[in-house]
């Protein structure tokens, strides 16, 4: 199991980074390999990916979210992943968003992938894109400002 952080610093109130974070379906305009994220009810998610040619799909549900501080989420299908997104304001215009996840890569090429780094770059690289999809947008394209409480 790999543990990857990453932290981007946006510029945009701390409202704006969480509302677009909960626009699931919008993810593949940001994220590398993302083909398709369809919500299917509050708290799950149904991703189609395509890492190095080959197609997966799976569910994930998501375990916490609390507006402008934290979305977190667990697989219950494919690659045994699971993380959180935290929002930090840093002033009126500014926040930082982090990222934590834990992945288990599956299968010789994906520990290799791992190994090397491959999992890394791309959290950062999509963390980036992120910041300026939202910075570029100047909004968000959309919002969900429920709760989900941590399962006790």
């Amino acid at each position: 199991m790999s543990t990857i952080t990453e932290t981007v610093d946006v510029d945009v109130p701390v409202t704006t980074a969480y509302n677009q974070w909960t626009q699931f379906e919008s993810f593949p305009q940001f994220m590398e390999g993302v083909e398709q994220i369809r919500q299917l009810d509050d708290t799950h998610l149904h991703w189609v990916t395509k890492v190095g040619g080959a197609t997966r799909e799976f569910d994930a549900t998501i375990t916490e979210q609390h507006p402008d501080e934290r979305v977190a989420w667990r697989s219950d299908s494919g690659p045994n992943h699971a993380g959180v997104i935290t929002f930090h304001r840093l002033n009126d215009s500014t926040t930082r968003v982090t990222a934590q996840m834990d992945i288990d890569p599956e299968g010789f090429a994906e520990n290799v992938g791992d190994k090397l780094g491959v999992l890394d770059r791309r959290v950062k690289n999509d963390m980036r894109r992120f910041k300026e999809f939202i910075e570029h947008r100047g909004g968000e394209t959309g919002s969900w400002r429920g709760d989900v409480q941590r399962p006790s």
